[in-house]
């Protein structure tokens, strides 16, 4: 059944990465936005629950573990309406990578996609942007639980830095890739052509990445992040691994 576990959250994972990268396979004109985010969102919601089933079926979740998440999505959720993304600053992904490389891919997944979702409903920031913010932020965890894990706090921290910098600039790249197609227009150098190779699109997405200042946007992402890490790093990670130890929480 753990088998079967990391299967899905494998699912998951290439299954929300292709979401945003259809853009260099498919050989097809751009859809609606509305439709497509509409779209996305039902089935982003069984997905999480089908993702949860498995790790009660499995064994690999219990009430315990769903208290946990219960309580850091709650507090993320907080956590992440004093910033939102505001100016570059980011305060919910140090939180979503500490979860993730503290209890494993589920935990991480579910932790990131549902924190942005209830911190979306306390802000009012509920858009066609939201299932994709809530995918990439759930990729985000599952990569975290793919870190090499230390005891040493240093060596964590030598692991945790350069993640936090290349998935914040990695989350910055995959939300502006999923509305790309729809914003930089069409005949342009900037533009989605339907039908081109992945070598032509990727050029027009990293020079549009560049001249829209999307870049600068995900270095503001990425110094908060680490900011955050640094200074909170060694604590939750005590704390978790802590909780877990007495709960019997295990990694899912």
């Amino acid at each position: 059944m753990k088998l079967l576990s990391r299967i899905t959250v494998g699912l998951a994972a290439i299954g929300s990465l292709l979401v945003f990268t259809w853009p260099l396979f498919i050989s097809a004109s751009v859809p609606n936005q509305a439709n497509l985010a509409q779209g996305l969102f039902i089935a982003l919601m069984p997905l999480l629950l089908v993702l949860i089933s498995v790790e009660f079926a499995s064994g690999q979740i219990e009430i315990k573990q769903l208290a946990v998440l219960g309580v850091l999505i709650a507090l993320n959720a907080v956590i992440r309406t004093l910033g939102a993304g505001t100016g570059g600053i980011e305060t919910a992904f140090f939180i979503i990578i500490i979860g993730g490389y503290a209890l494993g891919a589920g935990f991480g997944f579910i932790l990131g996609a549902c924190s942005l979702l209830v911190s979306a409903l306390l802000a009012g920031g509920i858009g066609p942007w939201l299932p994709f913010q809530m995918m990439a932020a759930g990729l985000v965890g599952i990569g975290a639980a793919a870190l090499p894990h230390f005891k040493n706090h240093s060596a964590r921290m030598l692991a945790l830095i350069p993640y936090a910098i290349v998935a914040s600039f990695g989350y910055g790249a995959l939300m502006t890739m999923w509305n790309w197609p729809f914003l930089a227009g069409s005949g342009g150098s900037l533009s989605y052509v339907a039908g081109a190779g992945v070598l032509e699109n990727l050029s027009h997405f990293l020079q549009y990445e560049l001249i829209t200042g999307g870049l600068l946007w995900d270095l503001g992402r990425a110094l908060t992040t680490c900011v955050f890490l640094a200074l909170t790093a060694k604590a939750l990670l005590a704390t978790l691994e802590r909780v877990a130890s007495r709960t019997g929480v295990q990694k899912i």
